[in-house]
């Protein structure tokens, strides 16, 4: 079985956002660094180029084997900040009810800009998720 393509990394998260062109996104993003750190009691850790990730969790893979990716995370995309794995705990939908305009892909949660979303809810969205894969 081949190794998972996204890993942990030794990049800076900081370099990552300061990176951002646009800076309504820069700040939204920097935002988002400060909300999941807090929300999640966890520091920012690259995985791959272009994911800040928050803790780590690990899953199982057939044949007796498991995998590695941040337990929460966010990464600023071409037209939307996709947050992960904050959508599959139990009382996430209630959550995503009140959040404000967002999409849902598969695993994904997609916000436009911050102003879009309750920042409180989504920070309780990030903290449940982080404790859901430590349960």
């Amino acid at each position: 079985m081949p190794e998972n393509k996204t890993k942990a990394t030794q990049l800076s998260p900081e370099h990552y956002i300061a990176a951002i062109a646009d800076e309504a996104r820069r700040k939204d993003c920097e935002a988002l660094l400060a909300l999941m750190a807090k929300a999640s009691k966890q520091p920012a850790v690259m995985w791959g180029t272009a994911i800040v990730g928050f803790g780590v969790h690990t899953y199982d893979l057939a044949g007796g084997k498991t995998g590695q990716i941040c337990a929460v995370g966010f990464s600023s995309r071409k037209g939307d900040i996709s947050l992960y794995g904050v959508t599959g705990h139990p009382g996430a939908s209630a959550l995503l009810a009140k959040l404000g305009t967002h999409t849902l892909g598969k695993g994904c949660l997609y916000v436009r800009r911050l102003t879009d979303v309750d920042l409180k809810v989504l920070a309780t969205l990030v903290s449940q998720a982080v404790k859901s894969k430590h349960a």
